[in-house]
C-alpha cells in the first residue's frame, strides 16, 4: 500500500517543482502531469533496472516509454557512458518534447540530468532517486554532470527537474554500505544549517541505520527541506549554496585519489566533514569537543573516519587545487563557524590546514 509521508516545493518561481516522499509510491503515483509530450525515456543502470523499471513504467500511463540501461558505478560517470543515453534517444527518435526520467542513484541522476540539459539543447526530466544519498541530496537542486580524470563533477550544467519522486521502500534493497554513505549527507545538513537536527540525529542514528520507516521519512524530509531552502536562495551557487559542499573538497580529493567508485561518495564526504571540523577547531570557531561530536556522528553512521592509507598531504593539496569553489587560484573551503552554521572561506591559516592534513595522513 502506498503512503505519501511528506511533500514540499523547491521554490524557483516558474520553474518550481515538487518533492514527493513516501512509501510504495513507485508504480502508484501518476507522473504524467509532469510530462509535456508523448515520449518518455527512462535512464537507469543494470542493478536498478531489474528491480524497479516495471514499476517506473507504470508511473507514465498512456505514454510511449523507452529505456536506456547504463553500467553501474561511479567509474562509468564519463563521456563514453553519457553517449549511451544520446544513442538511445536518437535510435528511438525522441524529439525535443521528450521527458527523461533518471531512475537510480546519484550517478544515474547526474548523468540523466546532464543528458536532458544537452539533448536538443534541453529537454525536461524527472528524478526518481533510489539510494539514500540521491534522495537526500543529488536529486534536488538541478546540479548535473560527469567526472573527468583530473576532477570530480567538473563537466556539467544546472538543469532543474520537473518533479522528484522519493519512494523510501527502494532503500530496502540497498547494501548497508550504501545506506551509511547516504547518512553522511544527512549529517551534513545538521552541521551547516540545523543544529536541532543534529540533536535528533544523535538520538535516532540507530533507527536510521536500521532503516525504520518513520525515522527515514523524517530524515529525508528535513534534509530535502534544508536543501530546497538553500537552492531557492542561490540556485547556481553564487554564494550561499556552496555551504552544501561541507566536507566535499576533502572528499572529492579522496575519491579522485582512490579511483572513482572505490570509495563511495558519502564515505569520502564523511571523512571530509571530520577534516573540515578539525580545521574549524584549529581556527578556533568550534571546540575540540564539537569536533569530536562530528567524528562520533560519522562513526555512528558506519562511515570511515580517516582517508585511504598512503594518501599524503601533497596528494590532498594537488587534488584540492582542482575544485569548482576555487577562485583565482585560491583554495576555498567550507568550514564551521558554529555547529549548524557554515561558511565558505579562503582565509584558513596555512599552518592550520597543514596540521589537519598531516594529522589525518599519519597512519
Amino acid at each position: 500500500m502506498s503512503k505519501i509521508l511528506h511533500q514540499l516545493i523547491v521554490d524557483l518561481g516558474e520553474r518550481s517543482y515538487p518533492i514527493i516522499i513516501g512509501q510504495g509510491l513507485l508504480g502508484e503515483v501518476d507522473l504524467t502531469p509532469y510530462v509535456t509530450g508523448s515520449q518518455v525515456m527512462i535512464v537507469t543502470n543494470e542493478t536498478v533496472a531489474p528491480l524497479y523499471q516495471d514499476k517506473a513504467r507504470e508511473c507514465f500511463p498512456g505514454k510511449c516509454v523507452d529505456l536506456v540501461t547504463l553500467p553501474d558505478g561511479e567509474k562509468y560517470k564519463d563521456w563514453q557512458t553519457l553517449n549511451l543515453i544520446f544513442d538511445g534517444l536518437l535510435e528511438k527518435r525522441h524529439t525535443r518534447k521528450t521527458t527523461l526520467v533518471a531512475l537510480g542513484g546519484g550517478v544515474v541522476g547526474d548523468m540523466g540530468g546532464f543528458a536532458a540539459a544537452c539533448y536538443q539543447r534541453g529537454v525536461p526530466f524527472i528524478q526518481i532517486p533510489t539510494t539514500l544519498l540521491s534522495q537526500v541530496d543529488s536529486s534536488v537542486g538541478g546540479k548535473t554532470g560527469i567526472n573527468h580524470p583530473l576532477g570530480k563533477n567538473m563537466i556539467g550544467a544546472f538543469h532543474q527537474p520537473e518533479a522528484v519522486l522519493i519512494d523510501t521502500n527502494s532503500l530496502k534493497t540497498l547494501p548497508s554500505r550504501e545506506v551509511s554513505a547516504g547518512l553522511a549527507e544527512v549529517i551534513k545538513y545538521g552541521l551547516i544549517r540545523d543544529p536541532g537536527f543534529l540533536d535528533w540525529l544523535e538520538v535516532n542514528m540507530g533507527r536510521l541505520v536500521a532503516l525504520e520507516d518513520e525515522a527515514v521519512g523524517q530524515a529525508i524530509f528535513r534534509s530535502c527541506t534544508c536543501k530546497a531552502e538553500v537552492v531557492a536562495k542561490d540556485e547556481r551557487e553564487g554564494g550561499l549554496r556552496a555551504i552544501l559542499n561541507l566536507g566535499h573538497t576533502f572528499g572529492h580529493a579522496i575519491e579522485t585519489f582512490s579511483g572513482y567508485g572505490n570509495w563511495l561518495h558519502g564515505e569520502a564526504v564523511g571523512v571530509g566533514m571530520i577534516m573540515a571540523a578539525d580545521l574549524s577547531a584549529r581556527e578556533g570557531t568550534i571546540t575540540r569537543e564539537e569536533r569530536a561530536r562530528v567524528a562520533r556522528l560519522v562513526s555512528l553512521a558506519g562511515l570511515p573516519e580517516r582517508p585511504p592509507e598512503g594518501m599524503t598531504p601533497d596528494d590532498f593539496m594537488n587534488l584540492m587545487a582542482v575544485d569548482k569553489k576555487n577562485v583565482d587560484g585560491q583554495l576555498r573551503l567550507v568550514l564551521l563557524r558554529a555547529m549548524g552554521d557554515a561558511v565558505v572561506t579562503a582565509d584558513a591559516a596555512v599552518e592550520n590546514l597543514s596540521a589537519t592534513l598531516a594529522g589525518f595522513c599519519r597512519h
